[in-house]
């Protein structure tokens, strides 16, 4: 069972801010300058979130031939930094300019009322409204929901573990979905959980120190299975489950596949797919067609915006493990099955 989600190229490559030149499609309807792409904490190289909004800005670059400029976070930069990255972007003429992350709210929602006729989207935020602005956003516990199923099902010792980075509300959606699901195989079932930080500065979703440190004490506790939805510190969950030997499942982009995680991919089950990539293609095609979309535009498991990846073949041998997690996705789809967000 798969979401369409765009593939890596060179992920992780390049300086921290790269530029390419190019200044109008095929269609000759648009006259930006290309697409500007601000990173969320960790930057380009966590090999999960911020990756596949890289993966989206390049299949855009190049199937509109179009410019772009990506850009990426200082360590504890305040908001005063993401307002002048935004607006240095949208000064500069790109368009769509697009945080990626939630930390960008009240960044976006200060810049997008300077530059009316420039379209600006963010990533996992619903908050700002602005008829120039596109909110990107996803059912997130759908496709926990199914990471659950999966870890309920692979588990040999009925009990496994989420980890997420930063103790927020966004993070607690994954958490949910995940408990939920596993819980709907094995209402007994343990589920150890622990957040890596309070706040995102200090480093919760970009230590991968944190992430191997707490998989540790998971899976010392007993979990075989851990799910993370940690950003960059989430490869230290894999590898620590790597290590030890027990299933991991990975968030946002298919981490089965990542370059940087290719040693430990035979312990990756899955991935709780976010088409974060799919998001950032489909507002610039928008822009670019002239018809920019605006408001909030979500993502859920019927229209392929969230899923869980299949990638690994001993996933795919257990035919049981499949089962379930694909009739679960028709459950939610079909609405017998409705997933809790906190």
């Amino acid at each position: 069972m798969t979401v369409a989600v765009i593939a890596l190229a060179a992920a992780g490559c390049g300086k921290s801010s790269n530029e390419s030149s190019g200044s109008s499609s095929e269609s000759g309807k648009y006259s930006g300058k290309g697409i500007g792409l601000a990173y969320d904490i960790g930057g380009k190289g966590d090999q999960s979130f911020n990756d596949a909004a890289f993966a989206g800005f390049q299949k855009a670059e190049q199937e509109f031939k179009i410019g772009g400029r990506d850009v990426e976070p200082n360590d504890n930069e305040s908001s005063a930094d993401k307002v002048q990255r935004l607006e240095q972007l949208a000064k500069a003429g790109y368009n769509p300019v697009i945080g990626v992350g939630f930390v960008y709210g009240p960044a976006v929602k200060e810049v997008a009322a300077k530059f009316p006729k420039i379209t600006f989207g963010i990533i996992d935020d619903a908050t700002v409204k602005a008829p120039n602005v596109a909110d990107l956003v996803f059912h997130e516990e759908q496709s926990s929901y199914l990471a659950g199923v999966a870890a309920a099902k692979a588990t040999k010792k009925n009990h496994i573990g989420f980890i997420g980075g930063v103790d927020i509300p966004l993070i607690h959606k994954f958490e949910a979905g995940f408990d939920q699901g596993a819980r709907s195989v094995n209402p007994k079932i343990k589920i150890e959980s622990q957040y890596l930080t309070q706040t995102p500065q200090e480093g919760g979703f970009s230590s991968p120190d944190k992430g191997k440190d707490a998989a540790n004490g998971q899976i010392e506790a007993g979990a075989d299975v851990i799910y993370h939805a940690a950003g960059l510190s989430g490869q230290g969950v894999i590898q620590s489950a790597a290590e030890h030997k027990v299933w991991a499942i990975g968030v946002d982009s298919d981490q089965y596949k990542q370059s940087s995680l290719a040693k430990y991919k035979d312990y990756i089950l899955g991935s709780a797919l976010k088409n974060v990539g799919g998001a950032v293609y489909d507002l610039t095609k928008s822009v670019v067609e002239g018809k920019p979309l605006s408001g909030e535009v979500r993502g859920d498991l019927k229209s392929g915006g969230v899923g869980f990846a299949d990638s690994n073949p001993k996933y795919q041998a257990m035919k049981d493990v499949v089962a379930a997690v694909d009739k679960a996705k028709q459950d939610i789809i079909s609405g017998k099955v409705t997933v809790k967000t906190q």
